[in-house]
Order: C-alpha cells, then structure tokens, then sequence
C-alpha cells in the first residue's frame, strides 16, 4: 500500500461492518465487530450499538469513532485489523 492512500468514502452499517473506498479506487468491507468482541473495552463495546456504530465519520482521510476508535489505514486497507 502506498503510504498517500486514504479513505475517501465510509458507510457504517448496522453489522457493525464498513464499507471503505480508498483514494486509489480499492473497496473494502471491514468488521470492526470482530475486533471490538475480541478486545473487550467499556469504551469500545459502545460501538457495537448500530446507532453509535453509525456515527463514524471521515477525519484527515481516516475514519474514527468518537475520540475513542480508530484503525490505521493501511491495516483497514489490507482488511486485517488487531
């Protein structure tokens, strides 16, 4: 992955998955589900909400929750998040 890539698009969706486009024309469905069950967090497990899931929004060409969660980009690009 080139290291200018960046999320240019994300729909957050009621299975706690995402759905990615990158600045480079890649797409990717992500579950950040599976990352929050398997790291069990009071500050995280609230996203496993849909309607807190659904507030993720794009910053500086990343996607975040709150000042709570956020992946690097390149592990959402490669899909693989831990």
């Amino acid at each position: 992955m080139n290291d200018y890539i960046t999320i240019t698009e994300a729909t957050c969706n009621d299975d706690i998955t995402v759905f990615l486009v990158f600045s480079d024309g890649v797409t990717r469905r992500v579950d950040i589900g599976s990352f929050i069950r398997s790291h069990p967090h009071p500050q995280y497990n609230k996203y496993l909400k849909p309607s807190n899931f659904r507030k993720g929004r794009l910053e500086y060409g990343n996607i975040v929750w709150g000042n709570d969660l956020e992946f690097h980009v390149s592990d959402l690009y490669d899909g693989v998040i831990c």
